[in-house]
């Protein structure tokens, strides 16, 4: 889609519950994500949006990069934001991050030749034993509802995205088919506390999950 079709999208889809994003972000942060990337990395969030992560994670460098031309002015002052097509090369030297982040982005890509380029410049820009952190939506678990939003194209598994990276030079450390519920659009705004025990309770992954999470690391 162009930058203006993406600006419009996600200024209705996001525009109403924006403060409780913040929230749940800086829940999942502080319980989950902070630990695997440390306070002292070089830090990249694909597909930023508003910035409800990068602005909150604790990291030495923070990049953005989004299509999305709203994206600057809601991160944070030291963000540096790319606006560009991710499949493209990207503006930083090789072996420059030790992570990239991305949730619920690469089903947004119009096919497997982006994400694979994409893949591409991530393996370029991460350091060696740099980490890819994915979040995204399974297909396996979302047959019908993964179609509900117009700039949903490619549909994912855990292990087609596990072969993918595997194919690019990368290994695999954690892979969870059900992770995190599907989307906090037009969802029922539930208190911390309740996401913070979840988080604890894996147990509790297997029926409510329908996100896969994925930790890979540039071999």
């Amino acid at each position: 889609m162009s930058s203006t079709e993406v600006q419009i999208i996600y200024g209705q889809r996001f525009a109403a519950n924006q403060a409780y994003r913040r929230r749940v972000w800086q829940v999942l942060i502080a319980e989950f994500f902070q630990p695997i990337t440390g306070a002292k990395s070089a830090v990249l969030d694909l597909g930023c949006g508003y910035g409800e992560f990068i602005n909150q994670i604790a990291a030495r460098e923070k990049y953005g990069m989004d299509l999305n031309p709203d994206s600057s002015a809601h991160l944070a002052p030291g963000v540096h934001f790319f606006r560009q097509d991710c499949s493209q090369p990207w503006p930083l030297p090789e072996n420059t991050l030790d992570v990239v982040f991305t949730s619920n982005f690469f089903e947004h890509l119009p096919d497997k030749a982006a994400l694979g380029l994409t893949l591409d410049q991530i393996r370029r820009c991460l350091k060696p034993g740099g980490r890819l952190i994915a979040l995204g939506p399974n297909i396996k678990y979302l047959p019908g509802a993964y179609w509900d939003f117009w700039d949903h194209y490619l549909p994912l598994t855990e292990t087609s995205l596990c072969e993918g990276l595997a194919n690019r030079g990368f290994s695999i450390e954690r892979c969870i088919p059900k992770f995190l519920p599907y989307t906090m659009v037009k969802a029922r705004e539930q208190p911390m506390f309740l996401l913070r025990l979840y988080l604890k309770l894996p147990l509790a992954w297997n029926f409510l999950g329908k996100q896969f999470l994925i930790v890979a690391a540039k071999t």
